[in-house]
């Protein structure tokens, strides 16, 4: 294996679909079953994901709602899509832990770092919800504290693009895709992968990054099986 031990880092948006808003039943099953392919090829999985596509903390202060308030109705919402995307693995048979960095007792574990090693350690499917647990902390933050702490060999972002280019592709017809680049010049060029203090963390603890297109069936184990063309490498060596 080119990893053992991952956080897959999914945006909330994701969950979206071809929706407006909510969750995707459709593309919860996707990518739960693409989760399960990984876990059963004996892959350590770790998640990661943001509750864009319920609430944004940013976006309510820019309404006029208090920003710490907003951020942590934000962290709330990743605990509703963590909840879903826990329910989706567990009715494919995967074992999950639901770990909330609030504390919420009746419905995730308190997140305790040992705790979380040991139960990646006996093949359980670690879910990671409410950020940091703290305001102005992006979940992009969150997954980079985690994959530390948990001692992960890479982050993994799954993304509706497949991989980092020197423009928006969606927009720029001429952008080229990086296979591999060095974090250094994500920061000197400022291309849009993770926030700074995410990109500080993964810098400062040589964490490496993979961005890929995760709603393309099969590209997670693609990844996680080294195919170079599958996504950009982020290296900082």
């Amino acid at each position: 294996m080119k990893y053992k031990r991952i956080l897959l880092k999914l945006s909330g948006e994701a969950l979206l679909g071809e929706q407006g808003h909510g969750i995707d039943s459709d593309v919860l099953a996707r990518f739960s079953k693409d989760i399960k392919e990984a876990h059963v090829q004996g892959f350590e999985i770790s998640l990661v994901i943001g509750g864009g596509n319920i609430f944004r903390g940013v976006k309510g202060a820019t309404e006029g709602m208090d920003r710490v308030q907003g951020d942590y109705m934000g962290m709330l919402a990743t605990l509703i899509n963590a909840m879903a995307l826990q329910d989706a693995l567990e009715r494919l048979d995967v074992q999950t832990r639901l770990m909330s960095a609030i504390r919420m007792e009746e419905i995730a574990e308190p997140y305790i770092r040992r705790r979380a090693i040991r139960h990646l350690e006996k093949g359980r499917v670690v879910i990671f919800g409410a950020g940091t647990g703290n305001p102005y902390f992006t979940t992009d933050t969150a997954a980079s504290l985690r994959a530390i702490e948990i001692e992960a060999d890479v982050i993994l972002k799954g993304t509706r693009v497949d991989g980092i280019y020197n423009a928006d592709p969606e927009k720029d017809d001429d952008a080229e895709k990086y296979d591999t680049i060095t974090g250094d010049q994500v920061l000197q060029d400022r291309l849009s992968v993770m926030d700074l203090t995410a990109l500080t963390l993964c810098r400062d603890n040589q964490t490496p990054i993979v961005v890929f297109n995760m709603n393309k069936e099969g590209n997670l184990l693609r990844v996680l099986n080294g195919e170079k063309e599958v996504g950009s490498t982020v290296t900082w060596s």
